[in-house]
């Protein structure tokens, strides 16, 4: 099962389609192994050497943490002066070149991921900042929600309310993409055209509603997250594995936080 999240999908990434059966390290059960979700060395040789489920949930607590922690500092140290925007956008770039090389790297190093959540927190506290001096309290209720909605869909997932059948996956799936076109269609058409672009990003009812459904799309993408988690463990992935699922469940978080910001500024406007 291939996750919509671009990190965690290459955990399972094409095991329907290639899977092979043999004996699992251990003897203790036959386990499904695909010929390239992992590289050579994904594999576990020994039980103690497995991804768990606790591994993934220590090291996501952990980064968010980092996050939490520097979007503070960033927060009450910088602030909005005039240096503020060479900060914002500087992590706003260091951040997408670091998502990027370490989502299609397939990177595990910790050092690099924390460092990847450090620069996210300077951005996120930097945004919050913005958004709390005009809408105050606005940043307790977007984390809230955040934390809502993810948990909700964990236990939804948990409880097989919602499965990631293939169905579900390529509704999502198009879905993700659809959303993503949209926001550089809008992207390019402010840049171009000047003004609102297509009204996705103004704070209309369009903007309202197009926020809706970016949260919407983002909530259902953490089930496909918790499948491909599910799916990693299940099959032997080695524990450095832990660190690069936990690294696309933030980035889905992050994501989730900002769209439920947007939404609530949106709201909250005169």
């Amino acid at each position: 099962m291939r996750s919509s999240n671009p990190v965690l999908g290459r955990l399972t990434d094409r095991s329907a389609q290639h899977a092979t059966f043999r004996p699992a390290p251990t003897g203790g059960y036959g386990g499904v192994v695909t010929d390239d979700a992992y590289p050579t060395s994904g594999y576990a040789t020994s039980a103690s050497d497995r991804m768990t489920l606790d591994d993934v949930v220590i090291r996501t607590i952990s980064m968010l943490a980092i996050v939490g922690l520097v979007g503070t500092a960033s927060w009450v140290i910088i602030g909005p002066s005039a240096i503020a925007p060479v900060f914002l956008f500087g992590a706003l770039g260091v951040g997408l070149v670091l998502g990027l090389v370490i989502s299609f790297a397939r990177v595990t190093n910790p050092a690099l991921i924390l460092t990847y959540a450090a620069v996210e927190g300077v951005f996120v506290g930097l945004i919050s900042g913005i958004f709390e001096e005009r809408f105050p309290g606005i940043v307790v209720q977007a984390i809230a929600g955040t934390f809502g909605v993810f948990f909700g869909m964990a236990a939804l997932y948990k409880f097989k309310v919602i499965r990631a059948t293939p169905t579900f996956v390529k509704w999502v799936i198009g879905a993700l993409i659809g959303v993503m076109a949209l926001m550089i269609v809008n992207f390019l058409a402010v840049v171009i055209g000047g003004g609102d672009g297509l009204g996705l990003r103004s704070g209309g009812p369009m903007a309202i509603v197009f926020s809706l459904v970016c949260i919407a799309v983002a909530a259902l993408t953490f089930v496909l997250d918790f499948k491909a988690v599910e799916d990693g463990v299940r099959y032997g992935a080695d524990r450095k594995y832990a660190w690069y699922a936990a690294f696309g469940i933030v980035v889905g978080l992050i994501w989730l936080y900002l769209e439920i910001l947007r939404l609530l500024g949106f709201l909250r406007s005169d």
